[in-house]
């Protein structure tokens, strides 16, 4: 994820605004990437080295969790406590992401490199999205 393109997103004075376009596109790129394991999951877990049927579970799981995500992003004052859930659930997709690698997975090289990528990614989602809840004024931690 690029910090120019947080940087962008997060530009307005409204903290209601930002949290809700950090929602928005954790929704979209979540969605998509559950989609595409999902649709894709046999050659997908060949090129990454995890197998068909985990990629096909984690897929449905990502899009049915973007769509909340998407859900929350709608709202013109997400709720605490969901927004809290997601940025506490990106944390911990992102740790087990890590873990993974060394636990449960043999990656591929494309895997070895897609899944620490995938679990930056989602930490910056989870970072961007705390820090505009706490500037919307939740006091969320």
């Amino acid at each position: 994820m690029s910090a120019t393109l947080l940087v962008s997103i997060a530009r307005t004075t409204d903290p209601q605004t930002a949290l809700r376009r950090f929602l928005a596109l954790d929704a979209v790129v979540t969605t998509g990437n559950g989609l595409a394991y999902a649709a894709f999951s046999a050659p997908l877990g060949r090129l990454l080295g995890v197998g068909q049927t985990t990629l096909l579970a984690l897929g449905l799981f990502l899009t049915a969790f973007g769509a909340g995500v998407g859900l929350l992003a709608s709202r013109r004052r997400p709720p605490v406590f969901p927004v809290r859930f997601v940025v506490e659930a990106n944390y911990v997709w992102a740790a087990l992401s890590l873990v993974s690698l060394a636990a449960w997975f043999q990656p591929t090289a494309a895997g070895a490199v897609w899944i620490p990528a995938q679990a930056l990614t989602v930490a910056s989602f989870a970072l961007s999205q705390q820090l505009a809840l706490r500037a919307a004024g939740s006091g969320a931690q």
